[in-house]
């Protein structure tokens, strides 16, 4: 890999929930259409070095086309163009110094692809969280082909069109696979740590009805041992870690199909719809039908 790495201590203070970054960018459009892939491009945007990591709820592939930047995630790791970079959600990481970065950056919804049947899409990511290299050196030959397959699918994710979410999947997969043909992982490089084996479980069961109780109880840890482990490394509670994992497949159920608020609450987790419309208007500033009906009208407008 051309891509370099120096050991860094990793700052004690509690992430921010958010970094002006190539990953909050994408973040930001995710959360408004309740997608489960969704992409964006940087060109000139300079997001701000420095200051305290952030952490997000979805998980992010940076691709670099030109410019450098230097990151930091358990290390410090420096990008060029070729160089792609992936961040599991929960990880601190932010940037430390930019030279004119030109980059890709896909994200994932990890709760919404695990409903879906999409999880092999996560797979490098895990591989991450579990200790292997977080940056990955494009072959010269394969850049073009990659950067072609980041074109279609933001020119996908622009459009409304039926069959969208079906090709929009596809296309990060073929994304991925390029990631993980180029990164030719072997066997994790360690044992995952708490925070990590928490994160990937919220993941996994946020849409059943558990508990910090129930995280702590599978992790074999203390609940309050978990919560300090999970908001020192994430700046979330493991609560929150559980309804971001919540609202996130909520939004894709109330953008992408036509259930009813009583069925999309009991398939996140509530069992009872007042409390699920109390959470999610608290998170959103509208109740989940006001929410679904602006979105319908987005779409419909940027059909016409």
């Amino acid at each position: 890999m051309s891509a370099a790495r120096y050991t860094l201590a990793v700052s004690d203070r509690p992430p921010r929930r958010r970094a002006s970054d190539l990953a909050e960018v994408a973040g930001l459009s995710a959360r408004g259409r309740g997608a489960s892939v969704f992409v964006a491009r940087n060109e000139g945007a300079r997001p701000c070095p420095g200051g305290r990591p952030a952490t997000h709820e979805h998980v992010v592939l940076v691709f670099y086309t030109g410019g450098s930047a230097t990151v930091e995630q358990r290390g410090l790791w420096q990008l060029h163009a070729g160089d792609a970079f992936l961040i599991p959600a929960g990880e601190p990481h932010r940037f430390r110094a930019l030279e004119r970065p030109e980059a890709w950056a896909l994200g994932l919804c990890p709760v919404c692809l695990l409903a879906d049947g999409g999880g092999a899409l996560l797979e490098p990511f895990e591989r991450v969280r579990s200790g292997a290299a977080a940056a990955v050196t494009i072959p010269e030959g394969r850049r073009p082909f990659l950067e072609s397959l980041f074109r279609e699918l933001k020119r996908e994710t622009d459009e409304v069109a039926s069959g969208g979410l079906a090709v929009q999947k596809s296309l990060a997969t073929l994304i991925v696979a390029e990631i993980a043909r180029a990164g030719a992982w072997g066997q994790p490089a360690g044992p995952a740590d708490l925070v990590s084996d928490a994160l990937r479980f919220i993941e996994r069961r946020c849409l059943e009805p558990i508990s910090l109780r129930d995280v702590a109880a599978a992790l074999r840890r203390s609940p309050a041992h978990l919560t300090t482990a999970v908001r020192r490394a994430t700046g979330r509670s493991v609560q929150a870690w559980i309804i971001a994992g919540r609202l996130s497949e909520a939004r894709r159920r109330l953008a992408h199909t036509d259930e009813i608020v009583e069925v999309v609450a009991e398939r996140v987790g509530y069992a009872d719809v007042t409390h699920f419309t109390r959470v999610f208007r608290r998170a959103h500033g509208l109740t989940p039908a006001a929410w679904r009906a602006r979105e319908r009208r987005a779409l419909s407008t940027a059909a016409r």
